[in-house]
C-alpha cells in the first residue's frame, strides 16, 4: 500500500501543491539518493508550493493524474530483482507519465529499470520497463567510481556529481544524453555520454545526491511540474531565488580540487 513518507508543515500556508510519486522509495535509496527528495522539496517550497512524497513500491499500481512529478532512485541488484517482478503494476500508468511529458528524475537503478533490460553483476538479464529504449550491460570486475562532470549544451549547463556503477549504459536513437562527459566514466566506455534527457525525463548515474551539487537541474524538474499544475501562473527564475545554493555547490567543487 502506497504511503506518504514526507510531506510540507502547515501545507495551507502555500498557494501550490505538488504531488510527488518516490518509486520503491522503501527499497531503491542508496548512495545519498533521499537528499534528492529533501531538495525536491525545499525548491518546490521557495517557490511558493506544498510537497507530498507517496511511496510507491510493491504491489501499488500507478496512475498518471494522481502525481506531479516522479523520483525513482538507486539499488541493489537484490533488490532490483525483486521490483523487476513487480514492475507491471505500475508499467501502464507509467509509461503514460513519460510519453506525456511530465517530469521524472531517475537515478541509478531506476534509469536502468525505464530501459528493456540490464545486466546484473552476476550476468543475469533482469527485464526493465521497455518504456525507453536504452539497454544496460555489465563492466563485470570493474566499475566506473569516482567525480564526473558532465556538459548539458541544450541548457547551457554543467552538472558535478559521483558516479558508482558497473552498469554500462547504450542509449537509443530517440534519447539525448544529460550530458557530455568532461571528466569521468559517464554511461559506458565508448561514447562520452551520461545520462538520460526524453522529453521531461532525466536519468543519470549521479550519485551524492545529485541536486544538492546541481541546484539548476533541481529547479527546471520543479519548475516543469509547477508550470505543467499551474499554466497561468509566473514563477520567478532560478537566479532570483537560488543564486546561494549555487554559490555554495561551486565553493564546494573548489573545495575538492584543492584537497586533491
Amino acid at each position: 500500500m502506497s504511503y506518504i513518507s514526507l510531506q510540507t508543515n502547515h501545507p495551507e500556508k502555500y498557494p501550490y501543491d505538488l504531488k510527488i510519486a518516490h518509486f520503491y522509495g522503501d527499497l531503491m535509496n542508496t548512495y545519498g539518493d533521499n537528499g534528492n527528495v529533501l531538495l525536491l522539496k525545499y525548491v518546490a517550497e521557495k517557490l511558493g508550493a506544498a510537497c507530498a512524497f507517496e511511496i510507491v513500491s510493491l504491489g501499488d499500481s500507478f496512475k498518471m493524474s494522481d502525481f506531479d512529478l516522479v523520483f525513482w532512485g538507486g539499488g541493489q541488484d537484490f533488490e532490483q530483482q525483486v521490483i523487476s517482478e513487480d514492475l507491471q503494476n505500475v508499467l501502464p500508468g507509467l509509461k503514460e507519465y513519460v510519453e506525456a511529458g511530465k517530469p521524472m528524475l531517475a537515478i541509478c537503478g531506476g534509469y536502468q529499470f525505464l530501459g528493456q533490460y540490464y545486466i546484473d553483476a552476476a550476468g543475469n538479464k533482469i527485464p526493465g520497463t521497455g518504456i525507453l529504449g536504452h539497454v544496460t550491460k555489465n563492466l563485470g570486475d570493474d566499475r566506473f567510481i569516482g567525480d564526473i562532470e558532465i556538459r548539458n549544451e541544450e541548457f547551457g549547463e554543467t552538472y558535478y556529481g559521483f558516479e558508482n556503477h558497473s552498469g554500462i549504459t547504450y542509449l537509443s536513437e530517440n534519447e539525448k544524453p544529460l550530458g557530455r562527459v568532461v571528466y569521468g566514466g559517464g554511461n559506458n566506455p565508448d561514447d562520452d555520454t551520461e545520462g538520460l534527457h526524453y522529453k521531461n525525463t532525466f536519468g543519470t548515474y549521479f550519485h551524492g545526491p545529485i541536486l544538492s551539487r546541481n541546484p539548476r537541474l533541481a529547479y527546471r524538474i520543479v519548475r516543469i511540474a509547477l508550470e505543467q499544475k499551474y499554466p497561468s501562473v509566473q514563477f520567478p527564475a532560478f537566479d532570483e531565488l537560488f543564486r546561494d545554493l549555487e554559490s555554495e555547490q561551486i565553493t564546494d567543487i573548489k573545495r575538492k580540487i584543492e584537497t586533491n
